[in-house]
C-alpha cells in the first residue's frame, strides 16, 4: 500500500486488520503510554523534591526518566489516537515528528542506559583506582546521550533516510524497508551507532561489574561488608533495567536488522507490531525498577505520598 495513500485514508488499514484489532491496541499502548507518563513523572518529581537522591550517580536514572517520559508522550499517547481511530490520521507532517520524538527519546534513553553501566563500571570496579564520580561526570553523560540521540535522528529531516508508517500503519519510524542506497547507508549506521556500540558498552560494562562484585563477595571482608552490600543492591537494580530495556528494545532491533540485509523477507504487519509496541513499554518498566529496587527513592516516593495526604487534610479543614 502507498505510504501517502495510507496516510490520507482510513478505510485502506482494514485490509491488516479488523477495526476490533485496533481498538484493542488503542487500549493496550494507552495502558503503557498514561503509565509511563505518571510513573516517570513521580520519579522526576521526587528527585527533585528530596535534595539527597540529587546525586551525580542519579543523575543519568532521572535523565532516562526523562527520555521514557518523552517516549510516552510524543510516541505512545499519539499512536493511542491512531489506534482508537483505526488509521494514522496526523498527516505526512505528523508522521515525522512522530517518527523523529520516539526515535529521538528512544536512543537518548539507550544511551542513558549505556551511560548508567559506565558509570556503575568507573565506581564499583575502579579499573584505575578510587574514583570520585563528580557532578561534571554525569552532566557530560546526560549531554552526550542527548547530542548523539539528535546528531543521528536529524538526517531523515534533511534527505538521508526517512521516517515512514510501520506495522499496521498507525505509527512511524525509521524507514527499514526502503532499499535506495542513501537509505540503505543511513540505516546501516543508524543500528551500528545507535544500538550496537551502546549494546556493546552495556554489555562489556556489566560484565565487568558481576565479576568484579563476585570477587567481593567471595573475599568475604568483613570491613567493607555494609558498603558491598550497598553497591550489591544497587548494582541489582540497574542489571535488572537493563534487561528488561534490552528485553524490550532487542526484539524491535532484530527486526530492523532482519529486514535490512533481507530485502526479500516479508513479516505480516501483525507480527512486525509485536516488537514496535513491546519497545513502546519499556517506559513503563524503568520508573518501576527504579523506584522498587531502591530503598533509598521508595522512601523518597512513600514520604512524598504521606506529605501530599497531608496537605490535602490541611486544606480539607
Amino acid at each position: 500500500v502507498d505510504q501517502a495513500d495510507t496516510i490520507q485514508r482510513g478505510s485502506v488499514n482494514d485490509a491488516i486488520m479488523p477495526r476490533i484489532g485496533y481498538t484493542v491496541l488503542a487500549i493496550i499502548i494507552g495502558f503503557f503510554s498514561v503509565s509511563g507518563v505518571i510513573l516517570n513523572v513521580l520519579v522526576i518529581i521526587v528527585t527533585l523534591r528530596h535534595r539527597q537522591l540529587r546525586q551525580p550517580l542519579n543523575y543519568a536514572l532521572v535523565n532516562l526518566a526523562v527520555a521514557d517520559l518523552g517516549c510516552a508522550m510524543f510516541g505512545g499517547l499519539p499512536t493511542t489516537v491512531t489506534n482508537a481511530m483505526g488509521y494514522f490520521s496526523l498527516g505526512r507532517l505528523g508522521c515525522v515528528l512522530e517518527g523523529f520524538a520516539v526515535a529521538f527519546f528512544g536512543i537518548a534513553g539507550l544511551c542513558s542506559v549505556a551511560v548508567i553501566a559506565i558509570d556503575r563500571y568507573m565506581v564499583v570496579c575502579r579499573p584505575m583506582g578510587t574514583v570520585i564520580f563528580q557532578t561534571r561526570h554525569a552532566v557530560a553523560g546526560v549531554v552526550f546521550s542527548w547530542v548523539w540521540s539528535f546528531v543521528w535522528n536529524t538526517p531523515p529531516l534533511f534527505g538521508w533516510g526517512s521516517y515512514q508508517l510501520e506495522g499496521v500503519m498507525t505509527s512511524c519510524a525509521p524507514d527499514w524497508y526502503s532499499r535506495d542506497t542513501a537509505n540503505v547507508s543511513y540505516i546501516l549506521c543508524y543500528f551500528m551507532l545507535c544500538f550496537a556500540l551502546p549494546f556493546s558498552t552495556i554489555v562489556f560494562s556489566y560484565s565487568r561489574l558481576l565479576w568484579t562484585l563476585r570477587q567481593v563477595a567471595n573475599l568475604q571482608m568483613a570491613e567493607s561488608g555494609s558498603t558491598a552490600k550497598a553497591e550489591m543492591q544497587v548494582a541489582r537494580m540497574v542489571v535488572v533495567m537493563v534487561l528488561a530495556f534490552l528485553l524490550t528494545w532487542l526484539p524491535y532491533a532484530s527486526f530492523a536488522l532482519a529486514v535490512i540485509f533481507d530485502s526479500n523477507l516479508y513479516i505480516n504487519p501483525l507480527i512486525a507490531t509485536v516488537p514496535m509496541y513491546l519497545a513502546k513499554s519499556s517506559t513503563v518498566f524503568n520508573p518501576i525498577i527504579y523506584i522498587f529496587m531502591n530503598r533509598q527513592v521508595r522512601c523518597a516516593v512513600n514520604h512524598s505520598v504521606e506529605l501530599t495526604k497531608v496537605q490535602r487534610l490541611e486544606k480539607v479543614k
